[in-house]
């Protein structure tokens, strides 16, 4: 029988404050996916990143499913999450981008 190996995680202060993202960017090669998190601001042109993730496309996959695994979660704990779209909304916030959007 397989034991489950224990991984101990630190996080350093300034990481462990996090950054607000209400824009992402992604991008990707044969070998890596690259993740842009920044900000977009009322009244500003332009989109600052604060965040870059690089990972193998291995990883990025991985990442998706235990992400869509956890929104569900939350989605049954706390009801469905809505997405805006209606017509006439301003065209802000996380999108689809890279080789293949």
């Amino acid at each position: 029988m397989q034991q489950k190996k224990k991984i101990n995680v630190k996080i350093d202060e300034k990481v462990g404050e996090g950054v607000y993202s209400n824009f992402c960017m992604i991008t990707h090669s044969p070998s890596e996916f690259i993740i842009d998190f920044g900000r977009i601001l009322p009244g500003i042109p332009n989109a600052k990143i604060y965040s870059r993730i690089l990972s193998t496309p291995q990883h990025a996959k991985q990442f998706l499913n235990i992400l869509k695994q956890n929104i569900e979660n939350f989605e049954e704990q706390n009801g469905e999450i809505s997405l805006p779209g209606q017509p006439g909304e301003k065209d802000i916030g996380f999108k689809a981008s890279g080789q293949n959007a």
